[in-house]
């Protein structure tokens, strides 16, 4: 395993992360508990959850996957082998956005924050969050698939600098360590920093976005923060929910996310779907995994801290893991961003 340095911090994550979004729903707690063993076991260290999750986001099964880690660190007491990172909703604005969580009352406040860090501390049966992040935007933004800006006036908005007071109070508390964001966008990231920097408080060290060889769309803005502000992503969905192993072309996916949850079609469009072909082939092409060679690309990134990978079994948990071994030649890295330059962004 690799590790890298968390922001400006001094702590050292597992390149290849842990997500969690099926424990609870297409995987149960036993599963949950295997995956976690066998993760460490291969040198992971960062493991992921959010206060939504199982997803998709239901009442019945809200705070199931920090329940589960809860129970594996109550069984195991190896919560000091772990980076721990969990998220807090945001306001609902999308229809997909759950609106049970908190009775809808999910703006990044005081009320809210609080009451979010403390259920997540109850669950996960812990003292302390490694890493506390805000899931979405506190304003309506172009994320999770919307390609538009939506143009809102007087939009009712937390302030990044109040929410950041929140957050500067919860760590002077001990019960997070440090702050990041997720879902963000370039303007959002600025004004973190600035009111970080102008107010003395603490410094975003991360970003959660989506990055695979399907939506590369971190590179156009968000990795120029990375590298010069040493806010580093947490690539999330880097298989595309499980698009660029291949498994929907073999016809063998037919359990998988893409093909039960209607709220994942955009990985599925015409363009992503003549893409992931292209990727999926260029790779058999050259003796790859195609799930391994998506994983490596993302490895690959000097922007990426950690690769977020998932799984509902675990002969694909190791196999995702082990992608950390692979190293693409010139000529593959090269074809890719032919691909790319074709087909760029096609399931944003």
């Amino acid at each position: 395993m690799e590790y890298r340095k968390l922001g400006r911090t001094d702590l050292d994550v597992s390149l290849i992360g842990l997500g969690t979004m099926t424990w609870g729903e297409q995987n149960t707690e036993a599963d949950a508990h295997a995956q976690l063993d066998l993760a460490l076991e291969l040198g992971v260290t960062l493991v992921d959850v959010a206060e939504m999750y199982p997803v998709p986001p239901r009442a019945e099964t809200a705070g199931l996957t920090e329940t589960y880690i809860g129970t594996w660190l109550a069984k195991t007491g190896r919560r000091k082998d772990i980076v721990l990172a969990t998220k807090a909703a945001g306001p609902v604005r999308q229809p997909h956005q759950p609106r049970h969580i908190r009775g809808g009352e999910t703006h990044h406040d005081r009320r809210s924050l609080t009451e979010a860090v403390d259920g997540s501390l109850r669950r996960l049966q812990t003292d302390y969050i490694d890493l506390y992040q805000l899931h979405w935007p506190d304003r309506s933004t172009n994320t999770f698939g919307r390609l538009n800006y939506p143009w809102i006036e007087d939009e009712y908005t937390v302030p990044a600098e109040e929410s950041l007071q929140v957050l500067a109070d919860l760590v002077k508390a001990g019960k997070i360590r440090h702050v990041g964001l997720s879902n963000e966008t370039p303007w959002g990231v600025a004004q973190f920093l600035r009111a970080a920097e102008n107010v003395g408080l603490p410094r975003v060290v991360s970003i959660q976005n989506p990055y695979s060889l399907l939506n590369r769309a971190f590179e156009i803005g968000l990795a120029e923060f990375s590298h010069r502000e040493q806010v580093g992503l947490l690539a999330y969905s880097p298989m595309a929910f499980g698009v660029l192993s291949g498994k929907y072309i073999d016809g063998t996916g037919q359990n998988g996310r893409v093909a039960i949850y209607e709220r994942f079609s955009r990985y599925s469009k015409p363009e992503a779907k003549i893409a992931t072909a292209d990727y999926v082939n260029l790779a058999r092409e050259h003796g790859l995994s195609p799930a391994q060679m998506a994983l490596a690309y993302v490895n690959t990134r000097p922007f990426v801290t950690s690769n977020l990978i998932g799984a509902t079994t675990l002969a694909q948990l190791k196999e995702n893991i082990e992608s950390i071994s692979v190293k693409l030649s010139d000529d593959v890295l090269n074809a890719i961003e032919a691909i790319h330059t074709k087909q760029p962004n096609p399931a944003p």
